[in-house]
């Protein structure tokens, strides 16, 4: 393994600490990764030394944070590979992205858009919306019966009046990845545009938006061990420049008289307002950190914890793992239950007992759950700075548990 978690772990103060004597265990990293030194180091410099806002004054508070904000744009850019770093608008969070997608790409009626059966609600209550304030249509494409994804079903439900695809790049509830590419050549094939929901893709593997061809890709910066608050949304040029503003005021505009606005190009359409330059600051140091430590050595390293997690506990009498059995198909995240345990009891039991802090409930996943009649499970799942000895304790308590 090229990743020594070991060292990694050490830049990362809130997991340098002992509760009741025990060390932390942080598996719950689908839902927020913490937050390194620099990231923290980045933010206070902006607080302390030039607390301005961007793009308005010429002094020098403005013109440094101008800077910094630029020089966060120029590292999205590169994270994602994007062809034009005025591609990359910064958000509050997924959520913000997906709703100013669906909101913004003039649905009408008839029009068809496809999600699969495991979104996370952000990418899938802002297409009932549509439906329901426009007269689009929402349909799902149903994966198979391991949790993957069903290519065939996909290219039954594709037709002309596709408008959009928007399906999660890699679903929070197991891990499970879907075959993008295969999926965007698809639809471009019929004239559909493809969102990307990256909050789970993002921060594990390589992403380049223009090989996969991709329309839209958003993503959240706090599950990129960024600042809360904070989010990414990708649009292709083409795209961006007429995707209508679902928020506009300050920022936003070249220019205003009394009877009209003229509207900026991207990105700045898009970002209406004050924005959080503390928090825009804090996701460059937060994706230059990823990128120094290398997606591609983070993505095997969480395989190879998920692999240790999958052979100690899967076979034990019991216990079931939500999605396939191979831990190389659900990355870094392991969703499992107990017979005869509720979630939150398994979740509280790991917390109280070995300071282990997973994910238990539904996981913003209520629609699969429903279909299912499953009341949930308890996710872990792994990132960069954590450690074998991390999952060993894990594993301790799961099995005490059994």
């Amino acid at each position: 393994m090229t990743l020594d978690a070991r060292r990694l772990k050490e830049d990362f103060p809130c997991l340098d600490q002992e509760i009741d004597g025990k060390p932390v265990v942080y598996l719950d990293n689908a839902c927020m990764t913490v937050k390194p030194r620099c990231v923290m180091d980045a933010m206070n410099e902006y607080y302390n030394q030039y607390p301005g806002c961007a793009g308005r004054s010429v002094h020098s508070f403005a013109n440094k944070v101008t800077e910094k904000m630029d020089e966060a744009r120029m590292i999205v850019r590169e994270f994602l590979n994007a062809d034009d770093e005025r591609e990359c608008v910064f958000m509050k969070n997924t959520t913000e992205g997906i709703n100013r997608i669906s909101g913004g790409i003039g649905l009408e009626k008839g029009d068809r858009v496809l999600t699969t059966d495991k979104e996370h609600n952000s990418n899938l209550v802002p297409w009932h919306m549509q439906r329901e304030w426009r007269g689009a249509v929402h349909q799902v494409v149903k994966t198979r019966d391991d949790n993957t994804f069903d290519i065939e079903a996909f290219k039954e439900m594709m037709g002309p009046d596709v408008k959009m695809v928007a399906m999660g790049h890699v679903a929070n509830l197991d891990g499970v990845a879907i075959p993008a590419r295969e999926i965007i050549e698809i639809a471009h094939d019929h004239g559909a545009m493809v969102m990307l929901d990256g909050a789970q893709s993002a921060p594990h593997q390589a992403v380049d938006v223009q090989d996969l061809d991709v329309d839209f890709f958003v993503f959240s910066v706090h599950k990129t061990v960024g600042p809360t608050g904070m989010g990414i949304m990708y649009g292709k040029m083409e795209y961006l420049k007429d995707l209508k503003p679902t928020t506009v005021g300050g920022e936003t505009v070249q220019d205003t008289f009394l009877d009209h606005s003229v509207l900026r190009g991207p990105p700045y359409r898009c970002e209406a307002g004050l924005q959080d330059y503390g928090g825009i600051i804090g996701t460059g140091a937060a994706l230059r950190y990823i990128m120094d430590v290398g997606r591609d050595s983070i993505h095997q390293w969480e395989l190879h914890l998920n692999r240790i997690m999958t052979e100690r506990l899967a076979g034990l009498d019991g216990f079931s793992i939500i999605g396939p059995r191979d831990p190389s198909l659900r990355t870094g995240i392991m969703s499992f239950n107990i017979a005869d345990m509720l979630p939150s009891d398994i979740g509280t039991y790991l917390d109280e007992e070995y300071k282990v802090m997973v994910r238990a409930g539904r996981h913003c996943v209520h629609s699969w759950f429903n279909a299912r009649g499953v009341d949930g499970s308890v996710r872990a799942s792994v990132y960069l700075y954590n450690t074998e000895e991390d999952i060993k304790i894990f594993c301790d308590g799961v099995e005490e548990l059994l």
